[in-house]
């Protein structure tokens, strides 16, 4: 018998979701749901597994935390010179997936990607603490590191030599935003018959939605 055979038999019961319940505008959509977790004992509601693509088409995912959203899109920050940021260099587009296990739900979203202004990174960076921007700075992001000695000893250096100075957001670490051009919004249901419906531009402006097979 597998390990996870235990969890087979799990039924997803708490909500259901139908076509009348759902906005006409994705991103109000998700403003409500969002809303509903941000007001729950949720822990980091704004993590999302962001996927990419390199040039040579391999995907790579990994969790990321979203710093806000609004009508060009959901961003985040982060180093340009990691393999997420070389992808999305190569190959502008993302996939943004939120799973939040508390309410059963799951929204995903397809978008192009853009850097957001360098005044808005600018301005985030300095609110961040102080050690996560030395964090931040000394992080060779994605390159091999020898040992976790070496890292916390670059920390400690740089830490000594910036006392008492300001601590300016390096080149490398930029905003994105990821523009969307396709939602998905999925509630758990009772026999995996799951509620699933999707959003997609349509020529008059507005977005098209139709029910998916979960």
């Amino acid at each position: 018998m597998s390990k996870e055979s235990k969890f087979h038999s799990r039924q997803y019961l708490k909500r259901k979701l139908e076509r009348k319940d759902l906005d006409d505008d994705p991103f109000s959509q998700f403003d409500v749901w969002y809303g509903e977790v941000l007001g729950s004992e949720v822990d980091f509601p704004n993590a999302f597994i962001l996927s990419t693509v390199g040039v040579g088409g391999f995907p790579s995912s990994r969790v990321v935390l979203l710093k806000g959203y609004d009508e060009r899109g959901f961003s985040f920050y982060s180093n340009s010179l990691s393999r997420k940021g070389r992808d999305m260099a190569e190959n502008p587009v993302a996939s943004l997936c939120f799973w939040w296990s508390e309410f059963e739900r799951q929204v995903k979203v397809d978008g192009e990607v853009s850097l957001l202004p360098e005044r808005e990174a600018d301005e985030y960076f300095a609110s961040r603490p102080r050690q996560s921007r030395i964090g931040a700075c000394v992080s060779r992001q994605s390159e091999v590191l020898e040992s976790r000695s070496l890292l916390e000893r670059e920390y400690e250096q740089f830490r000594s030599e910036w006392k008492g100075k300001s601590i300016e957001r390096p080149d490398f670490w930029i905003g994105y935003v990821v523009s969307p051009v396709r939602f998905e919004f999925w509630q758990g249901r009772k026999n995996r018959l799951h509620d699933r419906f999707r959003y997609v531009p349509s020529p008059d402006g507005g977005w098209t939605i139709s029910r998916l097979y979960p």
